[in-house]
């Protein structure tokens, strides 16, 4: 039978304290970079609405993991074993910007490839059609998750206080995998591949200089979007040794409050790095925090 109560260990508030803060930084972080990519103009460019695409899933999926650490946190300290009304969308929540936050790395690498690709088809390279696309990962993953609502797989687990698609081999659980971590990382790896072979192909044949660096540009590009999308299931890897785990043994009593510290801190560091690889968003920042020094060097100039 199914637990129906949960032994408090020591570990568990350090842990929600620690979940918590990660995620609050996280939202920080992605609310002041949206706010610079909306207020500044230099940033109303469709690579940074494409950026700012994925800040905006960010932000979605670090306010239901932080809702989520919120309620279990409480649970903990008022000793509710059962779910709450908001239980089961919160859990729809994390699903639905889990899918936008995974598809936006996608989205991003399918510019970079059409960008070199196909450079006179403007159309594709265009703010309204990337606008169209972003909206149509959106509205997939608002429904995506409804399948788990139709088959009632959302479930309360009394043990890690959370409302989720139980580990084992079924179908909802396949279908979380396929859909939200290997599907939309099995498109931006192809697409990288694909980049580097025509980069080489490039450099055998005789091609103008331009037309080699921008294509190698929007490589390294696709690149820096690989590395954070492995960055962030790398360090969500627990989660995945916990489903794995699962197809062949039980999973941890703990399975998901201990999966859910890595990807709370994978989000955080994601976003540092995000930072970093973007150089226009860096360059806006610096001039934000050193107004009098881009005055002196505009009156020299």
């Amino acid at each position: 039978m199914p637990a129906t109560t949960v032994f408090i260990e020591s570990w568990f508030l350090p842990v929600e304290i620690l979940k918590t803060i990660c995620t609050f930084l996280t939202i920080v972080c992605c609310t002041i970079y949206l706010c610079i990519i909306l207020l500044d103009k230099t940033c109303h460019t469709l690579p940074m609405i494409l950026t700012a695409n994925t800040y905006a899933s960010t932000l979605a999926f670090a306010c239901s993991m932080l809702s989520t650490s919120i309620a279990t946190i409480e649970h903990d300290l008022k000793l509710i074993y059962y779910q709450d009304p908001q239980c089961v969308g919160r859990c729809f929540a994390s699903h639905a910007s889990a899918f936008w936050l995974n598809y936006s790395f996608s989205i991003e690498a399918m510019y970079r490839y059409v960008i070199v690709m196909y450079p006179t088809r403007l159309y594709f390279q265009t703010i309204k059609f990337h606008t169209i696309i972003i909206c149509l990962s959106w509205l997939c993953g608002t429904l995506y998750p409804v399948v788990f609502l139709f088959l009632g797989s959302i479930v309360y687990n009394v043990d890690n206080q959370i409302c989720q698609v139980p580990l084992g081999l079924s179908f909802p659980m396949i279908y979380a995998a396929l859909g939200v971590y290997l599907i939309p990382l099995t498109m931006t790896v192809f697409i990288y591949f694909r980049l580097v072979c025509y980069v080489k192909q490039m450099s055998k044949r005789v091609t103008p200089i331009y037309i080699i660096s921008r294509a190698q540009r929007e490589l390294r590009m696709v690149q820096h979007t690989i590395l954070t999308s492995i960055l962030l299931i790398s360090l969500g890897a627990p989660y995945t040794i916990f489903i794995v785990m699962s197809f062949f043994h039980s999973a941890p009593q703990y399975h998901f409050r201990l999966a859910y510290i890595s990807i709370d801190i994978s989000l955080l560091l994601m976003m540092i790095v995000l930072f970093c690889f973007n150089e226009p968003l860096k360059t806006v920042v610096k001039k934000k925090l050193h107004p009098r020094a881009n005055m002196v060097m505009a009156v020299i100039a």
